[in-house]
């Protein structure tokens, strides 16, 4: 099993009928990422604290719906986070945020992953806010210490950052060692101001960057480098991309026949992920492909 940890949350997606509509869509990195596992076909699971209201019902429904056990997922009384992205003319999205009070926030640390769990999955706004990106941060580091591989997706979110330089301090000294596999865009990766050397060295076995229309890349502990081209698709936006390309990774990296830290084909990896995240760019708001479609 695969687990992914982080928020779900609601995507008040901008829509063109009515004019200035907003059409609320199941979201979050880590909940995208969990249901585009499921729709793969992978046994996962989704770890997180999800409001009781109707959005997180709904929310729930949906990773049920992929095959995906919810039966880590805390609950409670809070509302449900609200993110509104905005998009840009090429389909890119930025995103605001209602976050005060909010059940994901709040989430605990669990007691240990069950022994069947090959893998573990971390990102976005469960990484900055608090006191539930403390939970994360522990999560991860008992996780590692038995060995899963493990998957970090900073996906960052300035917004909602507000000092830069400690979550720039974090995520070098106390992140970065406990993950195996660093996954970025080209964004983050500006943003964090850091090197793939740097970020290989503080433990990472290897670095995947998202590039937009050019591609992914990844480069490894071993000074191997290894790039993949983007499929040529029709864009309607790219929101859940990134998150695509998280569960292809992980599918293929703990899913394969040598399981994690097996050998890695990473031109085969990085090609399915190139194709699943086209499929979800193809497609209005997070809708990853299922396992046929590819």
């Amino acid at each position: 099993m695969i687990v992914v940890g982080g928020e779900a949350l609601i995507d008040l997606v901008p829509v063109d009928r009515p004019p200035g509509a907003l059409l609320p869509r199941p979201g979050g990195g880590p909940y995208n990422t969990a249901l585009a596992l499921g729709r793969l076909g992978a046994q996962v699971a989704f770890c997180s604290r999800v409001s009781a209201d109707g959005f997180g019902e709904s929310l729930l429904a949906g990773l049920r719906a992929a095959g995906v056990d919810v039966s880590m997922v805390q609950r409670g009384p809070e509302p449900t986070t609200l993110a509104v992205p905005s998009l840009a003319p090429d389909g890119s999205a930025s995103y605001g945020f209602y976050v005060e009070g909010t059940a994901d926030r709040l989430f605990t640390l669990p007691p240990a992953l069950p022994d069947g769990v090959r893998a573990l999955a971390l990102g976005t706004c469960s990484l900055v806010l608090e006191p539930g990106a403390s939970a994360y941060e522990a999560l991860l580091r008992r996780e590692s210490r038995r060995g899963l591989l493990t998957l970090l997706d900073p996906n960052i979110r300035p917004a909602l950052i507000a000092d830069p330089a400690a979550y720039r301090a974090r995520f070098l000294d106390r992140l970065l060692p406990h993950t195996s596999i660093l996954k970025l865009s080209e964004e983050d990766a500006a943003w964090l101001g850091g090197r793939v050397s740097d970020w290989l060295a503080a433990g990472p076995s290897a670095v995947v960057l998202t590039r937009g229309a050019a591609g992914l890349t990844v480069w490894t502990r071993e000074g191997a480098e290894y790039s993949a081209a983007a499929r040529p698709v029709v864009v309607a936006d790219t929101i859940g991309a990134g998150d695509t390309v998280n569960a292809a990774l992980l599918h293929r990296l703990a899913d394969g026949p040598d399981g994690p830290g097996g050998p890695v084909d990473w031109p085969d990896v990085l090609a399915y992920a190139a194709r699943a995240a086209a499929l979800t760019c193809t497609r209005a708001g997070a809708e990853p492909p299922y396992a046929a479609e590819l």
